[in-house]
């Protein structure tokens, strides 16, 4: 596949241009924008229809979770291999429209009277599937759709948007939840799916039709993004770093629904509540990352924000000890803005730096193979987390997360990243 650059001179001038100007970015950005918030208000409403309507379990809850995201692990690598032959822009059109299909045959399964929880499982595999190569043309499509210069600006934006639209959805979702039944909330899910494709026909890139791939068979051509993935000093470690964190995380977080909804009682409302502040810290940690990159270096702020994280998270299972509901539902704040804000930091500042000095012709399978080795460990975490929360209980198991996810800051402490001022372009 040859640079989807033609013009080099372009990714030299053009930095100056701000993305402000840049009329197919602001109608990408929008679309993104939309779509997050959809997906929002609807992100709310899975666990509360499992727990509180479907009265799931611990290990079902845990079950959903993996689900979710079991495409990463099972078709991650082939993905990136196939989305390096096609066109970003038009695959993740097409993952699109499959996710607001599926998402629309929840209210149309509830309004039936036969919803039952086998049906969230079906809906969730087809949703995560597709979003395996919506996810992988959306971390490559922004290197082809903005120059080299204003791809970290870009991704700020974006990381930021993302934020402001989980800091609405949730708090939307949870004010929702007390006049409408939970599957109507699927619907604005869906709406936001199709509102991204249509935004994305909209816009202009200067993709080229991918050239046949220089390794002929499909194994050649995923070992090529992996080995670059395992290779580079720095993005072996992030790598390594960010699945130990995920696999842990995710056990403690598959339980954060039950926590707060069943272990503390304290409703939906309470739980949009929270999750909006979390995304208040998101919104905070993407608009900071580089002033923090800046100031503390861009190479050393990856282990501090990962340890830190692992600190603050450490609040959630703590709420149990407070007296009284409001001082639980504070702390539980605190924890969410505390950790989306740190982790926010950290996936703008690796995230650019990965776009920035991976070879385009390799940027769908190096990011399908991150995806693979990161979000692949997520389903064990959440079945693990599920068995675990039954076993010995939601807080012990949320304590085991966070004191995994604290060690996830090792690979990078003892790593060329400490005491680097700037990360690679």
């Amino acid at each position: 596949m040859p640079d989807v650059r033609p013009d080099d001179s372009t990714d030299v001038a053009a930095p100056d241009r701000s993305l402000w100007h840049d009329g197919d970015f602001l109608r990408y950005w929008a679309g993104q924008g939309v779509s997050q918030l959809g997906a929002s208000v609807g992100r709310i409403a899975l666990p509360v229809l499992a727990v509180s309507v479907l009265d799931a379990t611990a290990f079902q809850v845990g079950l959903l979770d993996a689900v979710q995201f079991a495409a990463f692990l099972l078709i991650g690598l082939p993905a990136g291999a196939w989305v390096d032959r096609w066109r970003k822009r038009r695959t993740m059109i097409v993952a699109d429209v499959v996710r607001a299909l599926a998402m629309l045959a929840i209210p149309v399964l509830g309004w039936a009277g036969a919803l039952d929880f086998w049906h969230l499982l079906a809906v969730a595999a087809v949703v995560g599937t597709a979003t395996v190569f919506f996810d992988v043309g959306y971390q490559s499509f922004v290197p082809i759709l903005v120059p080299a210069g204003r791809v970290a600006d870009a991704n700020g934006k974006l990381e930021a948007t993302a934020q402001v639209a989980r800091l609405g959805g949730p708090g939307i979702g949870g004010v929702l939840l007390s006049v409408i039944s939970v599957p109507v909330l699927f619907v604005a899910e869906a709406v936001g799916y199709l509102v991204s494709a249509i935004a994305l026909t909209t816009v202009r890139d200067r993709e080229r039709r991918p050239d046949p791939p220089e390794q002929a068979s499909l194994v050649g051509q995923i070992r090529a993004g992996l080995s670059f993935v395992v290779r580079h000093p720095l993005i072996g470690r992030i790598t390594t770093a960010t699945g130990i964190s995920n696999f842990f995380s995710t056990l403690a977080a598959t339980l954060y629904p039950l926590l707060v909804l069943r272990e503390l009682a304290l409703g939906a409302p309470a739980f949009g509540l929270v999750m909006t502040m979390g995304a208040v810290g998101g919104v905070l940690g993407a608009t900071l990352a580089a002033r923090v990159g800046d100031r503390v270096g861009e190479g050393t702020a990856l282990p501090l924000t990962m340890l830190a994280s692992a600190v603050v998270m450490a609040l959630m299972p703590l709420s149990v000890a407070m007296p009284t509901a409001w001082s639980q539902i504070a702390v539980l704040c605190v924890a969410e803005f505390g950790f989306s804000a740190l982790v926010l930091v950290y996936n703008v500042l690796q995230v650019s730096m990965r776009q920035r000095v991976c070879p385009p012709v390799l940027l769908g399978r190096m990011n399908a193979s991150i995806r693979c080795l990161v979000w692949g460990v997520m389903p064990i975490g959440a079945l693990l987390g599920g068995w675990l929360g039954g076993a010995i209980g939601i807080v012990p198991t949320m304590v085991i997360g966070v004191v995994g996810a604290a060690t996830a800051c090792l690979p990078l402490f003892f790593s060329p990243l400490w005491g680097m001022r700037r990360l690679p372009c």
